[in-house]
């Protein structure tokens, strides 16, 4: 067999069977070998950037990566913002990039680029393989890197590495097991919780799961800590009986007021805070000064572990409450997101995954969720708009039997449109809200944030007019269906329609 065959069935024999794709004439012979060596699902998208927010999506809920298939370095980079939000994400995948042969690289053939240089940005793994020999021994080692980081992993195919004979099977690595923290970590964890002083015990990651959410609620419960989790969230199991747990506001003065007072920080798989960007005349970071950080766990390391013995070790049994369900009686009017919070939290399947690129409209919803039916949540984590259509196809493609609700902010969606063919063409059970203002309001908020005055010029580049994009039409375009809500009574006639409908379907809503 030849490179190309080794590397598909040593994906295959490992477990790794879907590829998100946009493939060119350097990786033909990996397409040829999908046919000699079935199984692998393989997803087309029509431009790389919904091949990798595709990816992140399946990651996320999969809690193993999906490979991409992308071409050069020009295709790697078109792909690259929804893998810097992967990379954020601490997300698993496995990039497959094919690139100019060896044998004609050093003549500077047109596509050539520095092609590994540019994986490097934001791989935690990367490696170009020259040998067929050697091509599947070189996937295995990064599909264990991506798989213990947990992050993405780049490897660099030349043509001829694929197309020469010689290549050779290879065994998946099992990744190894995470560490659990320290016991001084947890000492002082421990003697943090329990010293009168005003806490937030800060989680992020795997954290954020059910069973390490009971725990750390139990924890707060026990010892007055404000439970908390970074503005980005990557995968959050929310919803009925699950604890809740507040967000950090994206917004520099909402984030500094949520903090206010807060004395020490105990971190379980999340960063330190820092807002999205610098601002003149405000701190970097919405943590008061002398706020105290202590780690626990990276995000690579186990924190089920990690609050479990801070629980035992502060004696925390008792389950923290959960919010009652409100009644919100008949949902009428003009959208709010008030209002939009109350009719995805009626409206939403059990078991459903809510895939949330809402942007500025939607920073207030997540509250609404807790008292929905359980469901997984994911949210842009790296800031990088044009994920939220490819990461719902990539997380119906992980879960094929449940909803997807994607809230999908209209600017954002402009990026990635082209993903609602992926869905279409797959059948996959995606319903799509886009939240139509017909601007990048968050570009204006961010204009009075920094200090400047809007003027004509600005304010045509934050708008979506003249024309406005027809959702319905471009979605039809694509083969989804399509209507527009223009009242909150008809959007949760419309979303129940699409939830019990099998495919994609697609609502704009006017807000």
């Amino acid at each position: 067999m030849n490179g190309a065959e080794a590397l598909v069935q040593s994906l295959l024999n490992a477990g790794i069977d879907t590829c998100f794709a946009n493939p060119g004439t350097s990786e033909m012979h990996f397409v040829a070998a999908l046919d000699r060596h079935p199984g692998m699902r393989c997803v087309l998208g029509l431009f790389e950037g919904v091949v990798t927010g595709a990816a992140d999506g399946y990651g996320r809920m999969m809690d193993k990566p999906a490979v991409t298939l992308m071409h050069c370095g020009p295709g790697l980079t078109n792909g690259m913002a929804n893998l810097h939000n992967a990379r954020r994400a601490n997300t698993p995948v496995l990039n497959l990039i094919g690139d100019q042969a060896d044998s004609i690289v050093a003549e500077d053939p047109p596509l050539t680029a520095d092609t590994t240089a540019l994986a490097q940005t934001l791989s935690v793994w990367t490696r170009r393989s020259h040998d067929p020999a050697r091509v599947a021994a070189d996937a295995m080692e990064g599909l264990r890197a991506s798989l213990e980081s947990p992050g993405v992993a780049s490897l660099i195919l030349p043509s001829d590495a694929a197309w020469t004979e010689g290549g050779q099977l290879a065994p998946a690595l099992p990744p190894a097991a995470p560490t659990g923290p320290t016991g001084l970590a947890v000492d002082r964890a421990a003697q943090m919780l329990t010293n009168g002083r005003k806490t937030v015990l800060l989680l992020s990651n795997r954290a954020l799961r059910e069973a390490p959410l009971e725990l750390a609620g139990r924890i707060a419960h026990k010892t007055g800590a404000r439970l908390m989790t970074l503005s980005q969230i990557p995968r959050l199991q929310a919803g009925l009986g699950r604890v809740p747990i507040e967000r950090i506001p994206y917004n520099v003065d909402l984030s500094i007021k949520a903090l206010a007072g807060t004395e020490q920080i105990i971190q379980i798989g999340a960063r330190t805070p820092v807002n999205f960007f610098a601002y003149p005349g405000k701190p970097n970071t919405p943590m008061p000064q002398g706020c105290t950080c202590h780690l626990v766990t990276r995000p690579d390391q186990d924190h089920m572990a990690a609050l479990d013995a801070i629980a035992q070790a502060v004696g925390a049994k008792t389950d923290a409450p959960r919010p009652d369900v409100p009644d919100h009686g008949p949902l009428t009017g003009r959208p709010t997101p008030e209002l939009l919070g109350a009719a995805i939290q009626q409206t939403l399947p059990e078991n459903a995954i809510i895939v949330d690129e809402s942007v500025s409209y939607g920073r207030a919803l997540l509250p609404a969720f807790w008292t929905a039916a359980p469901h997984d949540y994911l949210h842009l984590n790296g800031g990088s708009i044009g994920l939220g259509i490819p990461m719902a196809a990539g997380a119906a493609t992980a879960c094929p039997d449940r909803r997807v609700v994607a809230l999908q902010a209209d600017g954002s969606a402009l990026y990635t449109l082209q993903g609602l063919w992926t869905q279409a063409r797959e059948g996959l059970n995606v319903t799509t809200i886009v939240l139509s203002n017909r601007s990048y309001a968050i570009l204006q908020g961010e204009m009075t944030a920094v200090g400047a005055t809007m003027g004509a010029a600005a304010h045509d580049l934050f708008t979506l007019d003249r024309p406005a994009p027809d959702w319905q039409s471009l979605a039809r375009g694509f083969g989804i269906p399509a209507t527009r809500a223009q009242t909150i009574e008809t959007l949760i006639t419309q979303i129940n329609r699409a939830n019990a409908t099998p495919g994609p379907s697609l609502i704009e809503l006017l807000i």
